[in-house]
Parts: C-alpha cells; sequence; structure tokens
C-alpha cells in the first residue's frame, strides 16, 4: 500500500514547495532594494526618518520567508505522515 501512495505524496509535495519558492524569490529583491536604500541614504546623509520604515519592511520580509518556510516544513511532514488519508476514511 505504501508504494501506491508515494508518487500520490510526491504530487502533492510539488505545490507547498513551488509557492515557497516563489514567495521567497518574491521578497529577496524587496529586502535586498530596502537595504541598498538604507545604504543609500546613510551614505548621501539623507533624512533618518526613512531608515525605521526600512528596517521594519527588511524585518517583515524576513518574517515572511521564516513563516512561509516552516509552514512549508509542517506541510511537508502532513503529507508524509499521511494524515489526509486517515482523515478521507471518516
Amino acid at each position: 500500500m505504501q508504494e501506491n501512495t508515494k508518487p500520490v505524496n510526491q504530487k502533492k509535495k510539488i505545490a507547498p514547495i513551488v509557492v515557497t519558492v516563489l514567495v521567497i524569490l518574491y521578497m529577496i529583491p524587496l529586502i535586498l532594494m530596502a537595504l541598498a536604500m538604507g545604504g543609500l541614504l546613510g551614505a548621501v546623509g539623507g533624512p533618518w526618518g526613512v531608515l525605521p520604515f526600512l528596517i521594519i519592511y527588511i524585518a517583515i520580509g524576513v518574517a515572511v520567508i521564516i513563516g512561509i518556510s516552516l509552514a512549508m516544513r509542517q506541510r511537508l511532514r502532513e503529507i508524509d505522515g499521511g494524515e489526509e488519508e486517515e482523515a478521507a476514511k471518516y
């Protein structure tokens, strides 16, 4: 029975992995842009009022990356554990 569910489990794993990769690829350039803007403002001696916004923006981006990575890990464990198959019995 395990051999039959293996390809199905592999197919179920594709979506969480793809979504996680896409979100990370979306967030990394935004974080890098915020870092670059912070560096440019600091080098030019620009207004320091923008710096807290950039720091918060970077922190939110990092939190999103960490959060979606943890959610993907949890989803992959659920798929491997067969929780969906157990729930489908009821």
